[in-house]
C-alpha cells in the first residue's frame, strides 16, 4: 500500500507520495488538495494521510474503502 501525505508548502497545498522528493498534484486550497486526492487516488490501494496547516496530523483516509486495516477482525 502506498502512503500519501496533504501537508502545507508556502502558498500551496501538495498531495506527496511517502518517498518522494516533489509533489504528486498541488492546490491553493486544502478542500481543492482532498477533494484532488482522491479522485488521484481512485483504483489505487493507498493511505493518505491528511495534515493540519502547521503540520501536525488530522486524519488518515484510505483507498478504496475496503482495504482500510481497522475494518478487519483480529
Amino acid at each position: 500500500m502506498d502512503n500519501y501525505h496533504i501537508t502545507k508548502k508556502e502558498n500551496a497545498w501538495e498531495l506527496v507520495k511517502e518517498g518522494a522528493q516533489r509533489a504528486s498534484k498541488t492546490a491553493p486550497t486544502k478542500a481543492e488538495i482532498i477533494e484532488t486526492a482522491s479522485e488521484f487516488l481512485q483504483g489505487k490501494t493507498a493511505s493518505l494521510k491528511i495534515h493540519k496547516e502547521d503540520g501536525t496530523f488530522q486524519e488518515e483516509r484510505t483507498f478504496p474503502r475496503a482495504a482500510d486495516p481497522r475494518k478487519t477482525k483480529g
